[in-house]
């Protein structure tokens, strides 16, 4: 009798929600390098204005629409890539990494999709902390972000910047899920290592080197049209545009940031997820099969 465990489809995104948590700092750092133009600050810079200025917990500005981001945009990724990996997989072996590649880049649309509207007010609540007093959104929570943007700026606007978050989330959800089940099983065939969180621990890092080289370029574009004011921008190829002024340099302002963000995400999210499957995930029998 042969037996494993595999997630539940609503893992991801809670593995994801709980790296949010200890991340989204960064995060912010990350959106508010990406949005300046003119002025160049540095981390530290930026860092000890935003807390000499607001204090420390201004740091978590945003994280409701963080979390919420990851509650729709992660479940629905993670969720349809698990599902499809486990629906075609056989008995004792694994869907091949083009396939994989394929769910992963399917699981990402439907995902960007559904987490453009948190993205956005996430966008916005992180980088309110950088604006005047009397410029700033003040959105209480994420619900009423969401409530907000529909109600002073239409349907439409909820989903501004969708282009861009989809093709990010397609290449991140690439970069991320089919490369760290392919780093994960490289590492397995190496004689000392065993399914482990240090096996894991290394599969993720990998995985997150891999989306943050992929996703720069796209996540610079698509926080410069979440953040953009109501007719800033008539559309995506102009803030290409605008973007490249800076020079090729440009689509990968925050790229330090993003990835010191990214690769503890993206560990913590699967150290997470893979305690998730070990504790509470679903026996699977193969010899049923």
């Amino acid at each position: 009798m042969s037996e494993t465990k595999v997630s539940r489809w609503y893992f991801g995104g809670l593995a994801a929600a709980g790296a949010a948590c200890f991340t989204h700092p960064l995060d912010l750092i990350k959106v508010q390098l990406q949005t300046q133009q003119e002025t160049k600050v540095s981390i530290l810079k930026l860092t000890a204005n935003i807390i000499r200025n607001d204090g420390i917990l201004a740091l978590y500005n945003g994280i409701s629409a963080s979390l919420l981001r990851q509650l729709t945009y992660s479940t629905a990724r993670f969720g349809i890539y698990e599902v499809c990996k486990q629906a075609l997989s056989s008995p004792g072996e694994q869907v091949s990494f083009p396939v994989r590649v394929f769910i992963a880049g399917v699981a990402g649309a439907a995902g960007g999709i559904i987490g453009t509207p948190a993205d956005l007010v996430n966008v916005r609540m992180q980088n309110d902390v950088k604006l005047p007093p009397d410029q700033r959104r003040n959105y209480k929570h994420a619900l009423d972000g969401l409530w907000k943007v529909y109600r002073q700026e239409g349907l439409s606007r909820c989903f501004s910047g969708a282009s861009a978050a989809t093709s990010r989330a397609v290449v991140m959800t690439i970069g991320q899920l089919s490369f760290y089940d392919q780093f994960k099983m490289f590492f397995l065939s190496i004689q000392g290592f065993e399914d482990n969180p240090t096996t894991h621990f290394l599969s993720s890092l990998c995985a997150g080197g891999v989306a943050t080289a992929m996703t720069q370029p796209l996540d610079v574009v698509k926080t410069r049209a979440m953040n953009a004011k109501p007719g800033e921008f008539k559309n995506m190829m102009q803030i290409f545009v605008y973007t490249a002024k800076l020079g090729p340099l440009g689509f990968f302002k925050g790229f330090l940031p993003a990835f010191v963000r990214l690769a503890p995400q993206t560990i913590l999210t699967f150290l997470f997820l893979e305690q998730l499957r070990t504790n509470f995930g679903v026996v699977v029998d193969h010899s049923k099969k």
